[in-house]
């Protein structure tokens, strides 16, 4: 019993054995193939996500490039539109200011030349007491002339008169003098009046002929003056600052060829 059961252990430890080398190649045979397939396979997969990774990375790529030169070209159109607005800015506030001395100028003009027409009435009444003065020669005032009409009265008192003299508290030099006087004061305080308004008098006797200052009332040929200039001045012109109030009434030297 113990050969029989010995050998039949025997037995089925080579059965065993020839099991497990028959199952055993076949599996390692497959194996290889199995592996060699999972390879290409692995490396087929690997190489078509690289190229879904690549134009992915391209176009994240040109994504930000676009982005980035419309934000420049937005950016440059942003800083046009201030170097224009700015430049407008800058245009109206110079006319601004402008209109601000434009309007200052005008208001001083104005003020200033408020009383043309009332200088321009009063001027006729300093003509007048000019006129007036210069009616009184300096000789009559002096005291020559005083001797010269005591004299004269003290001749007639010799012929027969009609009536009784009359006597005066002063002699006529006297009054004389007082009559230049008071006109004299008077002119001077139209003139120092007309000063307050900055209206002056010029006298342009010797200066050369300017249409715009003087009015001609006749010419002369007179020698040794250049044609063209102002021999006399018959009115006095008058000006309201920089303005011509009244031109002056002059005659001018004539070209005597």
């Amino acid at each position: 019993m113990s050969f029989a059961a010995s050998a039949s252990r025997s037995i089925r430890s080579c059965t065993a054995a020839i099991s497990t080398r028959s199952l055993t190649r076949p599996v390692a045979a497959r194996c290889p193939a199995r592996l060699s397939r999972l390879g290409v396979r692995c490396y087929s997969e690997a190489k078509a996500p690289s190229e879904d990774t690549k134009q992915a990375e391209e176009g994240t790529s040109t994504e930000p490039k676009t982005e980035t030169s419309e934000m420049e070209a937005k950016l440059k159109t942003k800083e046009a539109e201030v170097t224009d607005l700015t430049g407008r800015l800058r245009y109206l506030q110079a006319d601004f200011l402008n209109l601000q001395r434009n309007a200052a100028r005008e208001k001083e003009q104005t003020r200033d030349f408020a009383i043309t027409k009332f200088a321009g009435d009063l001027l006729e009444t300093v003509d007048v007491l000019t006129i007036a003065l210069k009616s009184v020669p300096p000789q009559a005032l002096s005291k020559q002339t005083e001797h010269a009409l005591q004299a004269a009265s003290s001749s007639s008192s010799d012929l027969p008169q009609s009536s009784a003299p009359v006597h005066l508290p002063k002699d006529h030099a006297a009054y004389l003098q007082e009559l230049h006087t008071g006109v004299e004061m008077t002119q001077r305080l139209l003139l120092q009046t007309l000063f307050k308004y900055h209206v002056k008098p010029f006298d342009p006797t010797g200066d050369v002929f300017d249409p715009n200052h003087h009015e001609a009332l006749y010419q002369a040929p007179v020698p040794g003056k250049e044609p063209g200039t102002v021999i006399d001045c018959q009115k006095i012109g008058y000006k309201i600052k920089d303005r011509v109030l009244r031109a002056a009434q002059v005659g001018v030297a004539q070209d005597t060829s």
